[in-house]
This record gives structure tokens, C-alpha cells and sequence, in this order.
């Protein structure tokens, strides 16, 4: 088995507060090494106050040990490399739209608030929109309001590397 397959398959592994999106497509499985049966996962957290960062070993974890050429498995959360939203996929894009969030603008560098007011509205694609939080309910959103659909929604916080 090879990184590649190993990346394929942990495609089917979504993230536990978005379910539309896999942790691939999100961006933070950062590395995957596989020799004589054991695989070895890097996952670098979108935020380092993440809940759900233990959850998300497991699911990795058990995912691949269901595979009859992998012995053995080694998840580590690491710090080492800094995470982007440009690590996002263009899958991954989509799959935060599906789930109702407005996906990250790329490459936005450094980020201002107007960075944030600017958020398309993911149900109606309108730019005629509000921020109303900053703190959305988890670190990695915010919170809008869309002036032409009348609906709330939440952004994905663009993060720069």
C-alpha cells in the first residue's frame, strides 16, 4: 500500500463538527508514511484549541485498521507545520457549502475584519451581507446575516500560513 491509496481511503474519514467534509479535503492530514505495515498520519489541527482533535485521531486510526495490509497505526497531532484554509481542497470548498458555511477566501494573507465582512452567502451566493460575530460556534467561524435571502449563516474564518 502506498500514501496515495492510504490518502483515498482516509477520504471516507469526515471531520466530526463538519460531516460534509473529510479531514483530507479539510487540509489537515499533513503527511502519511507506510512501510512493512505501518502506517504513520501527521494531522496538523486547523486551530490549536480544536475539541476535536482526539476524535478526530481515533477516527483516522480506526479507519485503517480495518485495511488487511495495514499492522499497525501511528496518529500524531502535530504543531510542526502551520495550517491554512488554502490547505482546503476545492472538494472540500464545495462540502462546506453543502453543509451551509461560506467557504475561506484563498491566499487572503493577512486578514482584517474586512476580510471577514466580505463573505458570500452560501445559500444564495449574495455579497450583500453582514458580519454579526466574529465568534461564531466554534474558533474556526464566524457568524453572518445574508440582506437578500434573509438567512443566517456561518463563515469558515480565512487562516493565512
Amino acid at each position: 500500500m502506498n500514501p496515495e491509496k492510504i490518502r483515498e481511503i482516509l477520504k471516507e474519514v469526515k471531520d466530526p463538527e463538519i460531516p460534509t467534509i473529510s479531514l483530507v479535503d479539510l487540509g489537515i492530514v499533513t503527511d502519511i508514511q507506510f512501510s512493512k505495515g505501518k502506517a504513520d498520519i501527521e494531522l496538523t489541527p486547523t486551530f490549536a484549541g480544536c475539541p476535536a482533535l482526539k476524535i478526530m485521531e481515533d477516527l483516522v486510526r480506526d479507519r485503517l485498521v480495518q485495511e488487511p495490509d495495514i499492522t499497525e497505526v501511528h496518529v500524531v497531532t502535530t504543531f510542526d507545520k502551520q495550517w491554512s484554509t488554502d490547505m482546503i481542497t476545492e472538494d472540500g470548498h464545495k462540502a462546506l457549502l453543502q453543509h451551509g458555511l461560506s467557504p475561506p477566501k484563498r491566499n487572503c494573507g493577512n486578514f482584517s475584519i474586512e476580510t471577514l465582512e466580505d463573505t458570500a452567502c452560501p445559500f444564495c451566493s449574495s455579497k450583500d451581507t453582514t458580519l454579526n460575530n466574529t465568534f461564531g460556534p466554534t474558533l474556526c467561524r464566524t457568524m453572518h446575516y445574508c440582506n437578500n435571502c434573509k438567512q443566517a449563516f456561518e463563515g469558515f474564518k480565512p487562516v493565512a500560513s
